[in-house]
């Protein structure tokens, strides 16, 4: 990615985050939409994505990003202690889960796969595609011809051990495959029932990892801060004054 195409993402990225926290619950705009100040049963506070037959609402307004659990750390974390985490989290509220077939390759979906058997239909459940995998090693590569999503989908659909994908998205931009082949096959999908959505809006919520429930209850609070117009002003400031520089991720961990 190009050093100023590179910067504009993560500038916007982070800022989105910031502000899906930051405004407790409301759109990443200054003008919240009423809709989005509703609780659940228990009290929680939820956001609501998309609108129509297409809405997500999401508890705290942030998500259980499971990556970490068994991938991109110095180290495995127990297995057992991961499903006590991920299961906790339901207890605690959270119903919208994160992973991906790049994360392991493929472990973290049968992590989840497993964790969430209990209360699969209760819950948002995200995963994805995009990257080359070939003899259960990353290449560095990307991925997403037509024929490629729908086996990839088949297959996470047997990890997690699930019937569909809640919300499935792209996890890279694959150059060589036009954006219309991508999308015509989410689309396919979803007729097929695999899928449930492809929900691209301009309002996001974030998905911070952990490993420990001490930190779960931390991500959790973090739903209860507000910040201002102008405090938001300012942190747009400082985020664009920040060089960005370098790959994103070290070239080991790439393969």
């Amino acid at each position: 990615m190009e050093g100023r195409n590179r910067r504009d993402f993560l500038k916007c990225g982070v800022m989105l985050g910031v502000a899906a926290v930051s405004t407790s619950l409301a759109p990443s705009n200054a003008s919240a939409s009423p809709k989005t100040a509703q609780t659940n049963r228990s009290g929680i506070k939820v956001r609501t994505l998309g609108s129509g037959k297409n809405t997500i609402k999401v508890s705290y307004g942030l998500g259980l990003g499971c990556m970490g659990m068994s991938f991109n750390r110095s180290f495995v974390p127990d297995r057992d202690k991961m499903i006590t985490v991920i299961r906790k989290a339901y207890d605690m509220g959270v119903n919208l889960f994160d992973t991906a077939e790049a994360y392991g390759p493929f472990v973290n979906e049968e992590l989840v796969g497993e964790a969430i058997a209990p209360f699969r239909n209760n819950i948002t459940l995200c995963s994805k595609f995009g990257f080359d995998i070939q003899n259960g090693k990353m290449t560095g590569g990307f991925n997403s011809q037509p024929k490629h999503i729908k086996e990839v989908v088949n297959q996470s659909l047997g990890r997690l051990k699930t019937d569909h994908i809640d919300l499935l998205y792209q996890h890279r931009v694959d150059p060589k495959v036009p954006m219309e082949d991508v999308a015509g096959t989410v689309k396919d999908l979803i007729a097929e029932g695999k899928v449930r959505f492809s929900a691209q809006k301009p309002w996001v919520v974030p998905i911070p990892g952990t490993t420990k429930l001490a930190h779960l209850q931390e991500n959790l609070w973090s739903s209860d801060f507000e910040f201002t117009p102008s405090e938001l002003a300012s942190f747009t400031a400082e985020i664009t004054a920040i060089p960005i520089t370098g790959d994103r991720y070290p070239t080991p961990q790439t393969r």
